[in-house]
């Protein structure tokens, strides 16, 4: 294994790591605090991402050919540890999730008016979309599972179903919508297919945007209820084959959790540098200050160790991808998720706990990295589904009884 990095990556991480620090954390404060859902407050976003398509760092993991950078999976899953440091680092990038997913999915599997149409406004940042899979009633872990359909009639298939959590919803100009087309398929892996949604069309109806630990959110930090209801669209809006809906879901899961991982990572380094400032600073008795206690001490060495293994577990996986593909990795790739998860969510925890009352506060950015990011060991598959199925796999090597 080799994980060194060229020095044409390094130039890009260094000015990708001072436009986070000087142009985007003092903008994330802003944002925490006064101008959280305002036009201004998109307005400025604007604005960061023409600076970034000026500095030719625009759509780092999207081809070239569509106006990105074209970097590989191991190479921007150093930038998604760099922007991670910062809640608004991949929107700024032009590679913040669902549409970084979606344009995956439009690249690989969309036909060339969907390409004209979707892609292409989408890669630039024109447009944005959201993903539309998990449903209220039915398991989030198990995509095989859904009661939203779309029958054909015609030339055109009718939606009909009750999804959730479709983030970026609020403002969204379409949704790649998850649904049953061919219910007597023998496989439950070849009976959904993946369909694009313009969200003006009738029948698609955002219900809300839902309080995800106490805020609703809004536009680009939105997870909407939405409820389509005999929504028509043309058939000509299947993505890939129709029933392949899980096989595409499956494509862009792997390298999409080594992404996820890295940015979890950033997060971990966000917080780990707060908390070691904070320990320094704050003085608890004359001539004292929090570091020099050896609980805080231990935290900190704890905290620094668990990163850095996590990381070197994110990049082993993203490694193994490139060497013998997603099929071959899954293990490494589910393990790494659930770890790195676990591992940000206790990283967070210390840095909260040295703040004291601070830590509690909007003030610094902590909180919100608590609130938005607790759901990593719940979306994309739950912690317990990926231990599960990695133990079975394990497993497996010894024989079964």
């Amino acid at each position: 294994m080799d994980f060194s990095i060229s020095d044409k990556m390094q130039t890009i991480l260094e000015m990708i790591n001072e436009f986070v620090d000087k142009e985007l954390i003092p903008l994330e404060n802003e944002y925490l605090t006064k101008s959280r859902d305002g036009a201004t407050f998109e307005k400025t976003i604007k604005e960061m991402q023409q600076k970034v398509k000026q500095m030719e760092l625009w759509a780092p993991n999207h081809p070239e050919e569509l106006g990105g950078m074209g970097l590989g999976l191991m190479e921007h899953a150093l930038v998604s540890e760099a922007l991670g440091r910062c809640t608004l680092g991949h929107l700024a990038f032009g590679c913040q999730a669902p549409d970084a997913g979606n344009i995956e999915i439009l690249h690989k599997y969309g036909t060339d008016e969907q390409k004209e149409t979707y892609l292409k406004p989408l890669v630039a940042g024109d447009i944005r979309s959201c993903f539309s899979m998990t449903e209220p009633d039915m398991p989030g872990s198990n995509p095989i599972l859904l009661e939203t359909t779309a029958e054909k009639d015609g030339d055109e298939y009718i939606i009909n179903g009750h999804k959730w959590f479709t983030s970026s919803a609020d403002g969204s100009k379409f949704a790649i919508v998850m649904a049953v087309t061919n219910p007597e398929s023998e496989s439950p892996y070849l009976n959904a297919s993946m369909i694009i949604v313009p969200t003006d069309t009738p029948g698609f109806n955002l219900v809300r945007n839902i309080p995800v630990m106490g805020h609703a959110g809004g536009g680009y930090f939105s997870h909407g209820e939405v409820l389509y209801q005999s929504c028509r669209v043309p058939r000509a809006n299947l993505l890939g084959p129709e029933g392949h809906g899980f096989v595409i879901a499956q494509d862009r899961l792997g390298p999409g959790r080594i992404h996820h991982c890295m940015r979890w990572i950033g997060i971990c380094n966000r917080a780990f540098e707060l908390m070691c400032k904070r320990a320094q600073d704050r003085m608890i008795a004359e001539g004292k200050n929090l570091a020099s206690k050896q609980i805080v001490q231990a935290w900190i060495a704890e905290c620094a160790a668990e990163i850095q293994g996590a990381r070197l577990m994110v990049l082993h996986a993203g490694w193994l991808i490139d060497k013998v593909g997603t099929k071959d990795a899954r293990v490494e790739i589910a393990t790494a998720k659930f770890t790195v998860a676990k591992t940000m969510q206790k990283v967070l925890d210390t840095a909260i706990q040295i703040h004291g009352g601070l830590g509690m506060t909007n003030d610094t950015v902590l909180a919100t990295l608590w609130s938005h990011e607790r759901a990593a060991r719940i979306y994309d598959g739950a912690d317990e589904v990926h231990k599960v199925s990695v133990a079975k796999r394990i497993l497996r090597k010894y024989g079964t009884r």
